[in-house]
């Protein structure tokens, strides 16, 4: 399965943001964290992370059909962290190693060192594909509410695998 990215614009914010919606509902349902939650989120964030210089929005797609997306940050910085924040696969399309090839486009056209990202430290299986490619946790960690805490991760050069 080739996975591939389209560089998304903010024509496409809508759509965006109803993909957002739709993968992180179910998380949202569990944990309970409106405050934080991209699928609580506004359009009108989506629309400001597409107009920022420094974000990098791609859909996820799997021959012509998009399957997700993924944010990057990247201030192209020297010694700066690029950071994913979000990245998510539609329900349909979750454990076929997609993310782990959309993670590893990225590293390969951003480049491959100096990254951060943040996940749930309740779910396992996110915190194993991060830790298969090469993400340390830092220990920092932020309880969201009684359910949920985040756990921070990043890849330095020497992780790289």
């Amino acid at each position: 399965m080739e996975v591939t990215l389209l560089r998304a614009n903010i024509d496409n914010a809508k759509e965006l943001h109803a993909m957002q919606v739709e993968a992180f509902k179910e998380l949202l349902e569990k944990y309970q964290d409106f405050d934080t939650s991209p699928a609580n989120e506004n359009m009108e964030k989506v629309e400001a992370r597409l107009k920022q210089d420094f974000t990098f929005y791609y859909f996820i797609c799997i021959g012509q059909q998009k399957v997700g997306a993924i944010r990057i940050i990247d201030k192209k910085e020297n010694g700066k962290n690029k950071r994913i924040s979000p990245i998510f696969i539609l329900p349909e399309f979750q454990g076929k190693g997609i993310a782990q090839k959309t993670i590893r486009l990225c590293e390969e056209m951003h480049g491959n060192e100096n990254w951060e990202l943040d996940t749930i430290l309740q779910e396992s299986k996110n915190c194993h594909l991060y830790e298969k490619m090469g993400y340390r946790q830092t220990g920092k960690t932020k309880v969201i509410n009684e359910r949920l805490t985040l756990t921070f991760y990043e890849k330095k050069e020497a992780d790289i695998t």
